[in-house]
């Protein structure tokens, strides 16, 4: 590995590396070096596809995506409150792939044959590989949620723990809620896609019942036992800005939902609501089952975090929230540096190194509890156990003192700056 890319990885520096880098890629005029497939072009699979093709020109990168444009989730709680909308957090694949030199396949994956190193697409068409990049972030159980399992039911409860159409129906429904009503939302046992998502999300909702339905009540259901995350700085912000609007009930899991009558029936209660957002148990999205990278009842795909390839079959690397990757969150910060570990290690594979063996990740992440005020958490992990697990660095994290404007501004640069690192 060259001393640039071993430098970036012992620093962890996830966004300064994009103003290293060339313009566009240089496209491919000779035969390939070696054929990478990643499925999937979100925070983990579109970094690793990008920097993949500068750290390796030579190698032919492959990206199946079916969505023509990148949504972001991290700040799309911000669209529930009015502080932004989805255009915002809406980047286009077509020019990113042109000018990193990546083929964009539009299509989803219907069968993977490790063993020939095939992708079977949904359209007819096939692709070979010689290493299999999966990012295929969360898929949802709802079968863990009774009455949530038909897809007219889903629809009538959005999640929008995925960003784009659903993110636009809640808060639809948010708008259409009468003053006086109830907003009721549910969160699942820990892990799930960013911990600290749902409680931003109570404080963006409780942002928007404040200025526009100051009657109304938000009751958080929460399977765990207390706020998982920023604890403290969401306690605050709660009792200082919204005192009576916010009940929050933990250790109070979901059992049942009525999508027709809004009701939910939980440990301790039931409930009707005006607007009911039950955001489901989580598992790594279902390719990597059918790719075999996960074990008879497992949720998440077991991986060694030095090359993020996975323990139960040759070829296939897995990256992301589809990971298994406690105790670093399931964050875009931490996909996007996974997906640098992994380019890193497969340009070192096709030029026959080994791949460095002591990356350093960094994760940042901010909350919003007003559409002007933010808070973050910040922590920096390494592998451990020979690439078997990570471990939180040594007095590496920290978290905010207080909410504040200036943390509002550092959240909306380091999206902008995370995106075009990614997507540039």
């Amino acid at each position: 590995m060259s001393l640039d890319r071993r430098d970036a990885l012992k620093a962890g520096a996830a966004l300064a590396l994009s103003s290293l880098l060339p313009a566009c890629a240089t496209p491919l005029r000779t035969p390939p070096t070696g054929r990478v497939v990643v499925v999937g072009a979100g925070w983990g699979g579109a970094t690793t596809a990008r920097y993949l093709r500068r750290w390796a020109p030579s190698v032919e990168v492959t990206v199946v995506e079916p969505a023509r444009a990148f949504v972001s989730c991290p700040q799309s709680n911000l669209v529930l409150s009015g502080g932004r909308n989805l255009a915002s957090l809406t980047l286009d694949y077509g020019r990113w792939a042109a000018d990193n030199g990546i083929r964009l396949v539009r299509d989803t994956v219907r069968d993977i044959d490790p063993e020939r190193r095939r992708v079977q697409l949904a359209g007819g068409g096939q692709l070979e590989y010689d290493r299999l990049v999966l990012s295929p972030g969360v898929d949802f159980d709802y079968a863990a949620v009774p009455g949530l399992e038909g897809e007219a039911a889903q629809a009538r409860v959005p999640h929008a723990w995925k960003a784009g159409p659903q993110t636009a129906a809640l808060r639809a429904r948010l708008e259409a809620m009468p003053d006086g009503g109830v907003f009721v939302m549910t969160i699942p046992a820990a892990p799930y896609r960013c911990p600290p998502g749902p409680y931003e999300r109570a404080s963006l909702v409780a942002t928007y019942l404040a200025r526009h339905k100051p009657r109304a009540k938000l009751i958080v259901l929460d399977a765990n036992p207390d706020i998982i995350s920023k604890k403290g700085l969401f306690r605050a912000a709660w009792r200082e800005l919204y005192p009576t609007l916010i009940e929050y009930r933990p250790s109070n899991a979901v059992l049942q939902v009525d999508t027709d009558r809004l009701t939910v029936r939980s440990e301790f209660e039931d409930l009707r609501a005006d607007v009911l957002n039950v955001i489901p148990p989580q598992r790594a999205g279902d390719i990597a089952r059918r790719a075999g990278a996960l074990g008879e009842g497992e949720r998440w795909a077991r991986v060694n975090f030095i090359d993020y390839r996975a323990e139960r079959v040759d070829g296939i690397h897995v990256i992301g929230d589809a990971t298994l990757s406690t105790p670093a969150p399931k964050s875009g910060h931490v996909a996007n540096q996974q997906g640098k570990v992994l380019a890193a290690a497969l340009a070192d594979h096709f030029a026959g190194r080994d791949p460095y063996r002591d990356p350093v990740l960094s994760n940042t992440c901010y909350s919003f509890v007003s559409n002007d005020e933010a808070f973050n958490v910040a922590a920096v992990y390494r592998v451990a156990e020979g690439g078997k697990g990570l471990r939180l660095a040594d007095g590496s994290s920290g978290v905010s003192q207080a909410r504040s404007s200036e943390e509002a501004a550092l959240a909306r640069a380091w999206a902008t700056n995370i995106w075009s690192d990614m997507l540039g």
